[in-house]
């Protein structure tokens, strides 16, 4: 019966943060705005209110990777960039309605530390929040809420110089070939405008496919992550998909341009980040899938930058 009382005072509570930027993006040294809001339907008894700004980097090894290094467990501790308590309110009462509560938090990495950008990936995560705790009595449920706001840094960088590829794919370029004579005729070639990427720029480039004794299926355009986790004594590397978009459908023209093209997604990227602990980096690969299920697929590491 307790219970049921305190899950309707809840209903009737609601908490939420809200940010003064719309975008919720940041950088470091700027001051986060904001306000939290409490409604309540009727008044509302509390012991103050708490608010928090985390910015953290968590690591993760990969299932293949556990157990290699004993060492990789003390190395793979979260690394905390910000760690901020702020008092908002008192002990009190909060009247019916909405009552909004003004805060002003300082973006500052922790005893001097840089703060990476956020980024969102499957063994390293830079996540910065805001989490607002409201203290309750013995007998009654606390509440929070978190909100994630964005960092990206790097505007005042120099413009990276543009690093044009020219490629050519033929079975001759091919390695990692286990069956040779199964490799059909083909004479791929083709440019990427640069591999030194502004992430707020298209990756861009063309594919011609010369010849090919055999029909293609499709002819593909993969953006990988790979992302480094360890210490002195090991790393383990792992490359994970984080999407792959169409080129080409079914048996192309020969001899006819076909345009690469992919927009870089907001924090699934990074800019190429380099630790002692960890690393980012990208790749795109162009895979060439035949109808026989047969697919080359031709490399290139990328650098990505914000200017």
């Amino acid at each position: 019966r307790g219970r049921d009382v305190e899950d309707c005072v809840l209903k009737m509570v609601s908490l939420e943060i809200k940010f003064k930027r719309p975008s919720k993006i940041y950088k470091d040294g700027d001051t986060v705005k904001g306000s939290v809001s409490i409604t309540t339907k009727d008044q509302l008894s509390h012991n103050g209110l708490t608010l928090t700004m985390e910015g953290i980097v968590n690591l993760q090894l990969s299932a293949k990777s556990v157990g290699m290094f004993e060492a990789f467990y003390n190395s793979l501790k979260p690394i905390q960039l910000i760690n901020y308590s702020l008092d908002l309110v008192k002990p009190g009462k909060f009247s019916t309605g909405t009552t909004d509560i003004p805060f002003e938090l300082p973006l500052k990495g922790k005893s001097g530390k840089k703060l990476y950008e956020t980024y969102h990936g499957v063994f390293v995560n830079a996540v910065y929040t805001l989490k607002c705790d409201m203290r309750r009595s013995l007998l009654s449920k606390d509440l929070q809420k978190v909100a994630e706001f964005i960092v990206e840094n790097g505007e005042d960088s120099p413009k990276a110089t543009e690093k044009p590829v020219d490629f050519t794919i033929s079975p001759s370029s091919l390695t990692n070939v286990k069956e040779r004579n199964s490799v059909p005729d083909f004479h791929v070639t083709g440019k990427i405008d640069t591999v030194s990427c502004c992430i707020t720029t298209p990756f861009t480039g063309e594919l011609v496919v010369e010849r090919c004794g055999a029909p293609i299926r499709s002819i593909e355009l993969q953006l990988v992550r790979v992302e480094t986790c360890g210490c002195a004594e090991g790393y383990a590397r792992d490359p994970t998909e984080i999407q792959n978009i169409q080129i080409g459908d079914s048996d192309v023209c020969r001899g006819v341009a076909i345009p690469i093209f992919m927009i870089f997604p907001r924090l699934f990227t990074c800019p190429t980040l380099s630790t002692s602990n960890f690393k980012v980096e990208f790749e795109v690969n162009i895979v060439i899938v035949f109808q026989d299920d047969h697919l080359v697929t031709e490399n290139f590491p990328i650098t990505l930058f914000r200017h």
